[in-house]
């Protein structure tokens, strides 16, 4: 496994966020963790990228321990992409993308380099390099995003609610720009969304959280077919998810 988080816990004062949570994720597999607000996919997720130090159990990438000791080293093999693409308003697309490259000490023909493959791959005019996040479009924003968290070439990609933010027609297309890029790059993606209907058109395996831990992980199919419980049928039925598709970007 690339990920695999054992009997994980996390409380803040009198509240228990991660509830022993247990989750792997494979090479390759791009999963979704999807559930309602406040069951703690986001802080699983920060948990993953050594971000929150859990109380409780052990949290592996690339077979490594991640702790207080190991978490950067973890950082530099992992892309980190959250809502509308978390950029620094200060610095251009092209600053945001090659930010931390630079402070590694990249040669400036291999970032050059690097910054022409990822516009090629992202579908973006190498024109918007030198605009500022507030002269980008929520899309392009996103993708600059993507790109900045691919340029290192990551083993791991985290992703949370990376297209929460935007329009319903354009989230469809990048719904589908996603699914394209993750079986192109072939990256382990672990996606953190709210929508059913996204995750199970995006992604190949669904993990379901409930107050601070997994309730059940499979394929849409599996997890409509044979639902743990009553509140993973009731999740899956409240998105007007059906046996016949997920509908989001098909």
């Amino acid at each position: 496994m690339v990920i695999s988080l054992n009997e994980v816990s996390k409380t803040y004062g009198a509240k228990q966020v991660l509830a022993r949570a247990t989750l792997h994720v494979r090479k390759g597999q791009c999963l979704s963790l999807v559930g309602p607000s406040g069951c703690g996919k986001s802080t699983l997720l920060r948990v993953v990228l050594g971000l929150v130090v859990p109380d409780a159990g052990t949290v592996l990438v690339g077979g490594a321990h991640v702790g207080p000791d190991t978490a950067q080293a973890v950082r530099l093999r992992t892309g980190y992409v959250i809502q509308d693409g978390g950029l620094f308003p200060h610095l251009t697309a092209r600053g945001n993308i090659v930010l931390v490259s630079e402070r590694l000490g990249w040669g400036s023909v291999r970032i050059a380099e690097r910054v022409a493959e990822l516009f090629e791959l992202a579908g973006l005019s190498p024109d918007l390099a030198l605009r500022y996040p507030a002269e980008l479009s929520g899309g392009q924003r996103q993708r600059v995003g993507i790109m900045r968290a691919l340029m290192l070439d990551p083993d791991v990609l985290l992703m949370d609610e990376p297209l929460g933010a935007l329009d319903p027609i354009l989230r469809a297309r990048m719904q589908r720009d996603l699914k394209a890029l993750f079986l192109r790059l072939e990256k382990t993606v672990l996606l953190v969304t709210h929508d059913m209907n996204e995750a199970a058109f995006v992604a190949d395996s669904i993990a379901i959280m409930r107050q601070g831990c997994v309730v059940q992980e499979g394929t849409f199919e599996e997890l409509v077919r044979h639902p743990a419980d009553a509140f993973v049928a009731e999740f899956i039925a409240a998105q007007g998810l059906s046996r016949t598709g997920s509908g989001a970007g098909a």
